[in-house]
């Protein structure tokens, strides 16, 4: 049997909501009103109760509930991130008729069902819902109706729709707005309406840039299954669109083969800029300092384009670090034919035999060898 108390007369309202508290710790549904709509609450930690809730509207996992809060402090522990408008949201509207989806926090040991990682929540102003709030900690609470029937704007109308699978009803007279609370949406970089509701468009942009879409459902409609004050979410709301694409364009399509944008400024396809002050085209300029075209300067010293010098004064071919120098030794014509073509110091992949000769020049000078070259430094994770 529901016990139900009057609650504008003091005694009664002591009494009820001393009831409520013991109701909710015992995982009990409770009637409250709101500044919105009339709700059925539970304690927000008892997955049971929250169960209990859902059975009790005639709905599944699919559409929890939101939480309401008795005090700001209370709304933080629960959100892991408010956004960079949350809390200037919360100074101007709260208490009152703004629920505001987050990211809950994941430390949170609760279930209220299918939530993808979000909470909306709100805190709303009636000081008997705040009264009892501030002594039950957080409570799951949707409007006091069956789902599909308009939402309960008196403790009459609730209690005709749920009858006795709620504990106590605490009946606080008509509610004052009978208009569902308007939802913001703050999980992504710019906050989204949701649905429209109590508070007026152009009030909520004087506080925070605002995204809409054209599927944002009115608080008329809004109303008869929303919750009291902090209606359920519509399923999929949890991220929002991308700001300034039409409505569903989450991850727009980028243009087959567009996979580098173009750069502002610049006539479509040129994706890749010219390089200041040059022709158009030179995107990679010349050496400064070198002819036209002779992107590799010469050696200074060496006649130009000999970019890279010979070996003991034979152009066109250099010194190699890690290599061991060998004598010059003619070949048939008297051509040092192959005579400057280093030998690895040590090199497996090479017979081994008597070395040859040292040339004058290089007697007395040790080979090179990998060790001692500078290319030879370990350049792991550079």
């Amino acid at each position: 049997m529901s016990e139900r108390y009057d609650c504008s007369d003091p005694e009664q309202r002591k009494a009820g909501i001393a009831a409520a508290v013991g109701a909710v710790q015992k995982g009990e549904l409770v009637v409250l009103p709101t500044d919105t709509v009339y709700g059925i609450g539970a304690d927000a930690f008892t997955s049971w109760a929250v169960s209990r809730l859902l059975a009790a509207k005639g709905r599944g996992r699919d559409m929890p509930p939101p939480v309401l809060v008795g005090t700001v402090r209370a709304a933080n522990a629960l959100v892991d991130d408010m956004g960079s408008f949350g809390q200037d949201l919360i100074d101007q509207f709260w208490p009152g008729g703004l629920t505001l989806v987050c990211r809950s926090s994941p430390t949170l040991a609760w279930d209220l069902g299918d939530t993808r990682g979000t909470v909306a929540v709100r805190m709303p102003l009636h000081a008997v819902a705040l009264d009892l709030l501030k002594r039950t900690g957080p409570m799951a609470v949707s409007s006091a109706n069956r789902t599909g029937q308009p939402a309960a704007t008196t403790a009459d109308e609730a209690l005709d729709q749920l009858g006795d699978s709620v504990a106590v009803y605490l009946d606080g007279g008509p509610c004052p707005g009978g208009v569902a609370s308007t939802i913001i949406d703050l999980t992504g970089s710019v906050p989204r309406l949701l649905r429209a509701g109590v508070i007026p468009m152009d009030r909520l942009r004087e506080v925070a840039a605002l995204v809409t879409g054209e599927d944002v459902p009115v608080s008329a409609s809004a109303s008869a299954n929303g919750s009291a004050g902090v209606p359920d979410v519509p399923d999929g709301a949890g991220v929002p669109d991308v700001p300034g694409l039409p409505d569903g364009a989450g991850v727009p399509d980028v243009p087959n083969g567009a996979d580098v944008p173009d750069v502002p400024g610049l006539p479509d396809g040129a994706g890749i800029p010219d390089v200041p002050g040059l022709p158009d085209g030179a995107g990679i300029p010349d050496v400064p300092g070198v002819p036209d075209g002779a992107d590799v300067p010469g050696v200074p010293g060496l006649p130009d384009g000999a970019g890279v010098p010979g070996v003991r004064g034979r152009p066109g071919r250099a010194d190699v670090p890690g290599m061991s120098k060998v004598a010059e030794a003619p070949g048939p014509s008297g051509d040092p034919a192959g005579a400057s073509a280093p030998v690895a110091a040590d090199d497996p992949g090479l017979p081994k035999g008597p070395a040859p000769a040292p040339s004058p020049a290089s007697a007395g000078t040790p080979a090179k060898t990998s060790e001692s070259s500078p290319d030879a430094k370990d350049t792991a994770g550079k």
